[in-house]
This record gives structure tokens, C-alpha cells and sequence, in this order.
């Protein structure tokens, strides 16, 4: 065995030296992304709403003399009233509701109307469904008493509910305060964007941070923006034919919108509720209002998804679902980002794919 030498020695110590420093920074790295791992989510939601509302923020701060401080503020107090104010109705809504049942059941005035006749003609689950609706018109008191441990089931999941909406309702309140700095400070996040982009892709950095940003925004009209109109629209229909908690019913069809599901799970309940609460042309008129409001995003979609962004539309599109089943609502605008950036980064690799040799040229004769 030959003798250590000093060349080996010096670079064992080399080793060890570096070896020591990456195991300080990766602790350095853990412990940094521990403390700031509860902000990642409204930081993320901060940049997605300060994206989406940038066009509007410039607008703005141009009419307010170039005020772009003063713009943000505006823009978030507004931001904070479209949360909070629809929250707190909806809450308000809801206990009132859940209040007024209490009080008609402990005073034996809550009745439940016998079934119509076609109930009992439903396939497969129509004689169950007509006996245990009969049974609750005729003896309430004990068919509640039965499904007792099923009621407190669905007390304790609603509960929890409860808990994450509010959760989630102080999360997007953080994060619209983030997104009013970013606003504020617009400039300043423009450059650093810039200069971690080019840190992290070079030359094309800046281009594929425009085209990111592109397609949040892209995202944020073509998925958030149709679900919010289409919502606000059944909404407005439902508050029309007065449909008892139609705020609550708007909000879970703006959520199933979100996931592409659309609002005909929620409109078909209610369009049977006023087939037989109202007159025949009040149903007629309700009708193809909700044709109209379930069937407009067909039409929207296709205008507002793929605008400002020159990448195919079916690409956001899968980014975005794909991204949604994977992480949930965030993952619509991750996953449409990767995606496209994916995307992008696999044509300008085909485009600068190498050119085949030439063929040698031919001896002259």
C-alpha cells in the first residue's frame, strides 16, 4: 500500500471541507423552507391575483395621475369587500336559515309536504325514496331520531368545512394584502422577475416570465372568469324566482365551474324546485335562462383561454385540469404554466435540432 502524499491528503481535506459546506447549506435551505412553508400558499395566490389584475392596476393608476401606489390600495380594499362581503351574507344566510328550522321544529311547525306521484316511479331507488319521504310527512320526529348518527356525521363534516372555508377566507385576505404590494411596487418586482429569470434560463429567461405570465392571466379570464360569470348569472336567476339560500347555491356552483364540472348538478335541483313553486311561464323563462347560463361557457372559453398566449388552447386547457387534480384549484394556473413552459421548451428544442451534414459535392468530369 503506497504511502499518503501530501497532493492526497490536501484533497481529502478539499472533500471534507466541501462536503461539510453542502450539508450546512441544505440545513440552511430545510430550515428556510420550514419557516416560510405556512406563506407559500397566499405568496402564490398574492402573485396570481397581482398577474390577474395588473392590466386593470395600470389602467387605474394612469386615471389617478400615475399614482400606482394609491391604484394598489384602491384595488385591494376592493378585493377585500368582494371576499369578505359575500362571506359574511352567505354566513349570515346560512345561520339564520339553520335558526329559523330549529325554532318551526321545536314548535312542531316544520312539515314536510308528501312526495308528487312521480317520485315513486324512479328507476331502482323510487319505492325507497317515496316510503322514507312518506314516512317524514307523516312522523319527522322519528325518522330524525333514526338517522341520528348519520345527522351527526354530516354536523361534524360540515364543521370542519367551516373551519377550512374560514381558513382558506383569511389565507386569500394575506394574499390579497401581497398582491397589493406587488402592485404598489410594480417596478421593482418587474426587474427582480427579470433577474431570476435570466439566472435560471438565460437568454430566454425573460421571454418564458412573459410567457408565464401570459398564462396565468390567460387561466385566470378563460376558467376563473367564465366560472365567476356563470355563477353571478344563476345567482342573479336563482335571487329572481326567490330560491331559498341562493347565495349559498351560487357559491357551489361558482366552485364546481372552477373544476369544470358546470352548474347543471346545482341548477337541475332548482329548476324542479320551481317547476313546482311557480307559474308554468315563470319555469318556461327560468328555463332557458338556465340553458342560456350553463351552456355560455362553451362560447367563452374558447375566446378568452388561449388570448395574449401563442401556445394551443388544448395545452392551457390540460395544464390547467390536469394541474387541478394533482394540487387542487392552485394547481389550474401551476399546472397550465408548467405545462406551457414545457410546451415551449419542447419546440425550440425541434427548432434547434442539428442540420444533416451537406453531401460531398460531385468531382467535375
Amino acid at each position: 500500500m503506497s504511502p499518503e502524499t501530501p497532493a492526497d491528503r490536501q484533497f481529502m481535506d478539499r472533500a471534507i471541507e466541501t462536503f461539510i459546506r453542502i450539508v450546512l447549506i441544505a440545513i440552511l435551505a430545510a430550515w428556510c423552507f420550514d419557516i416560510v412553508r405556512p406563506f407559500i400558499v397566499p405568496s402564490v395566490w398574492g402573485l396570481i391575483i397581482a398577474i390577474g389584475l395588473h392590466p386593470i392596476h395600470g389602467r387605474l393608476h394612469a386615471v389617478l395621475g400615475d399614482r400606482p401606489a394609491l391604484a394598489a390600495i384602491l384595488l385591494s380594499l376592493v378585493a377585500f369587500a368582494t371576499l369578505i362581503v359575500p362571506a359574511v351574507l352567505l354566513s349570515g344566510s346560512v345561520v339564520d336559515g339553520i335558526h329559523i328550522l330549529m325554532v318551526d321544529y321545536r314548535e312542531g311547525e316544520l312539515q314536510v309536504p308528501l312526495p308528487p306521484d312521480w317520485v315513486a316511479g324512479l328507476p331502482l331507488v323510487g319505492g325507497a325514496v317515496d316510503s322514507f319521504w312518506r314516512e317524514a310527512s307523516h312522523n319527522l320526529a322519528d325518522v330524525l331520531q333514526r338517522a341520528l348518527p348519520e345527522i351527526k356525521m354530516a354536523l361534524r363534516w360540515l364543521g370542519g368545512m367551516a373551519a377550512g372555508a374560514g381558513m382558506g377566507i383569511l389565507q386569500f385576505i394575506f394574499a390579497i394584502a401581497i398582491a397589493g404590494v406587488l402592485l404598489a411596487h410594480e417596478g421593482a418586482a418587474k426587474r427582480s422577475t427579470q433577474t431570476i429569470a435570466r439566472r435560471l434560463a438565460g437568454a430566454r429567461g425573460v421571454e418564458f416570465a412573459e410567457l408565464a405570465t401570459a398564462t396565468v392571466r390567460s387561466v385566470t379570464r378563460g376558467i376563473l372568469g367564465v366560472a365567476l360569470i356563470q355563477a353571478v348569472l344563476a345567482g342573479l336567476g336563482w335571487l329572481a324566482v326567490g330560491v331559498p339560500l341562493a347565495g349559498l347555491w351560487a357559491l357551489l356552483a361558482l366552485l364546481l365551474s372552477v373544476v369544470q364540472i358546470g352548474i347543471l348538478p346545482v341548477a337541475l335541483p332548482i329548476l324542479i324546485y320551481v317547476f313546482f313553486h311557480s307559474s308554468t311561464l315563470t319555469f318556461v323563462v327560468f328555463l332557458i335562462w338556465t340553458l342560456f347560463v350553463g351552456t355560455i361557457d362553451n362560447i367563452l372559453k374558447p375566446i378568452l383561454l388561449g388570448r395574449g398566449v401563442e401556445v394551443p388552447m388544448a395545452v392551457i386547457f390540460v395544464g390547467a385540469i390536469g394541474g387541478f387534480l394533482s394540487s387542487g384549484i392552485i394547481g389550474l394556473f401551476v399546472g397550465s404554466v408548467v405545462l406551457v413552459l414545457g410546451y415551449k421548451l419542447f419546440v425550440v428544442w425541434l427548432a434547434e435540432r442539428p442540420e444533416p451534414p451537406a453531401a460531398p459535392a460531385e468531382p467535375a468530369p
